[in-house]
């Protein structure tokens, strides 16, 4: 039985519509209700005209990407209180609807980050590019944070500054509205872009951080943890949180969703099945010392959710390269979660068949003249998703060998 083919879909307003992912043949959507406002409860009848909508073209609501954590919970400001009870309120209500798996980050300020949108591929496809000098270009010389300079070797600042050097001021305001506004913007983002001085609101929500280390960042997740999981739990819910993306710090934000070591430990600060992680292979594979291989293998009971796709790695960075073709050998971790199906129907689980969805694309043929988010693109993720699709079937008949 091969994983669940899904798709994320934003709602009335992607160019995507529901009746496209009939034809395709997707059989769960993963979407989110973001015309609620971060921090306030999910209304069940809310929830029930997307599941209808969906299930009106015969598939399922898969999976909630994301129930956003709000910021007043990652630094447990003085909100916090009414921002859990209504997470769990919307957990609640979720689990009422049927809908059974939540991905989620925990990421501060910023959720993912790319310099290029628009990366040229030899055959003509566009993807997405991370360069480490141009990030802190932007980080120390763009964005000029206090202090930005420090948090990286010498090296690389004489580097990011011969960047800047090369960039005219519409240049460097285009990094900066990438960083900050494009990439976040259909995502729930900190910062919407609506009002000029959004560089400067962008400082202050880090600013908010001040003091909040990594340790301290692992204590106020673990107090979530300890204020949803069991609401999850009893609403039949499946919680699962979405690596960090890039897996390294930026910003000079802590990030504590990054490594083996890192999932394991979330892991274990609540002992349930509810507990679980959101296995995306592009961010966990941009720390090259991250093993996907044994992620996969040690914690496959706890994998709820797979974004799959391939990035190719350069000298100073990656750029993402499709889904099957890159840095990353895609076969073993396909196969680890096939395996985990398997083991799952044998130990008598509900949850036997785990959701994936083509992560990202390339932007290719038709994607140039249609209206997407950024990473996005409907051919490119079709693509994606058959080559995925293939696979599977060739590694099943394996494992029925």
């Amino acid at each position: 039985m091969a994983l669940e083919k899904t798709w994320r879909w934003f709602g009335s307003g992607d160019s995507v519509r529901l009746s496209d992912l009939a034809q395709i043949g997707v059989e769960g959507v993963v979407t989110a209700l973001h015309h609620i406002p971060n921090g306030e409860v999910w209304p069940v009848e809310e929830i029930l005209k997307v599941k209808h909508q969906i299930e009106a073209h015969g598939m399922r609501w898969s999976v909630v990407e994301s129930l956003p954590v709000s910021e007043g919970i990652k630094i447990q400001s003085a909100d916090c209180p009414r921002l859990l009870q209504n997470y769990q309120s919307s957990l609640r209500n979720l689990g009422a609807c049927g809908i059974d798996t939540v991905c989620y980050n925990f990421m501060p300020v910023l959720d993912w980050v790319r310099t290029d949108l628009h990366y040229l591929l030899p055959g003509g496809g566009e993807v997405m590019y991370f360069d480490f000098p141009t990030f802190v270009a932007f980080d120390v010389f763009v964005l000029q944070r206090p202090g930005a300079a420090g948090d990286y070797p010498e090296t690389v600042v004489k580097r990011a500054e011969a960047v800047f050097a090369s960039m005219d001021a519409a240049a460097a305001e285009a990094l900066a509205h990438n960083i900050i506004v494009v990439t976040q913007g259909f995502i729930d983002g900190a910062v919407d872009g609506s009002r000029p001085e959004y560089k400067h609101l962008f400082l202050d929500l880090i600013a908010r951080y001040q003091g909040i280390d990594a340790p301290r960042l692992r204590a106020h997740l673990a107090h979530f943890l300890h204020s949803v999981v069991p609401v999850a739990e009893e609403s039949g819910v499946r919680l699962c949180i979405h690596p960090d993306d890039p897996p390294f710090p930026v910003l000079g934000l802590p990030r504590i969703v990054s490594t083996l070591e890192d999932l394991e430990w979330i892991c274990n600060q609540y002992d349930s099945v509810s507990n679980g992680i959101s296995f995306c292979t592009g961010s966990l594979s941009v720390r090259r010392d991250n093993d996907l291989a044994e992620i996969a293998r040690r914690l496959s009971a706890r994998i709820h959710f797979a974004h799959l796709r391939n990035n190719q790695f350069t000298e100073d960075g990656f750029y993402e390269s499709g889904h099957l073709e890159g840095s990353i050998d895609m076969f073993p971790l396909v196969k680890i979660l096939l395996e985990e199906q398997r083991r799952r129907r044998a130990e008598g689980r509900k949850d036997t068949r785990m959701p994936f969805r083509p992560d990202h694309g390339v932007k290719l043929l038709d994607d140039m003249h249609r209206m997407a988010n950024p990473g996005y693109p409907l051919i490119g993720r079709m693509k994606g998703m058959a080559e995925l699709a293939g696979m599977q079937a060739a590694i099943e008949r394996i494992l029925d060998a």
